[in-house]
């Protein structure tokens, strides 16, 4: 008996649902029902290559379906730097997963030893790494704020312990602690003084 492989019917497409076209994972990224005057309702997706992280759209009729790509997302904890790659372990089954740089990307700047990071796996590879959404990182060099400014929008930039450059308010001293939002790379606040 050949194992069941699991589909999405077209009412079941959301935004951040997993699926395979054509033996590769998909995200959908953005999906539009149209309805128009006659005929049958239409599913406008736009879909991002999980491995390659290049962008597709398409349209699907209702009552299409796609198959449920075989994904699996899990919580994984920064160990240390290999070389190019980044070395992370699951908490739970202790398992080590080596990540090249070309998969990482820029996940550089908020990783320090035992950063929480949500990382997809597919057929056992990690095709996708993620860091939380804000993270809490030490201002190792900055030049001097301008003396009068506390004020909001003066902004200077600030190297923290990662290696990373974000601009931060004039304010900001060495050895402060930051939060930096990793969806857009910006400032929050200092966490302490």
């Amino acid at each position: 008996m050949e194992p069941t492989v699991a589909t999405y019917n077209t009412s079941d497409f959301r935004k951040g649902l997993k699926v395979q076209i054509d033996g590769e994972p998909y995200l959908i990224t953005e999906m539009n029902f149209v309805k128009p005057g006659k005929g049958n309702a239409m599913y406008k997706c736009k879909m991002k290559n999980l491995v390659r992280g290049t962008t597709l759209d398409r349209t699907y009729k209702g009552g299409d379906s796609l198959e449920a790509a075989d994904v699996e997302t899990t919580t994984v904890q920064f160990l240390y730097r290999q070389g190019q790659d980044y070395v992370f372990m699951d908490g739970t089954t202790f398992e080590q997963y080596e990540v090249p740089n070309e998969v990482a990307g820029d996940i550089w700047k908020y990783l320090k030893d035992g950063t929480e990071c949500s990382m997809t796996l597919y057929n056992g590879a990690a095709i996708t790494v993620e860091p939380p959404q804000h993270v809490q990182l030490e201002v190792t060099e900055c030049g001097p704020g301008t003396k009068g400014d506390t004020a909001t929008n003066v902004t200077k930039p600030a190297m923290v312990e990662t290696g990373a450059e974000f601009n931060v308010p004039g304010f900001i001293k060495e050895g402060n602690i930051i939060k930096i939002n990793t969806l857009n790379n910006e400032y929050v606040e200092r966490v302490n003084n």
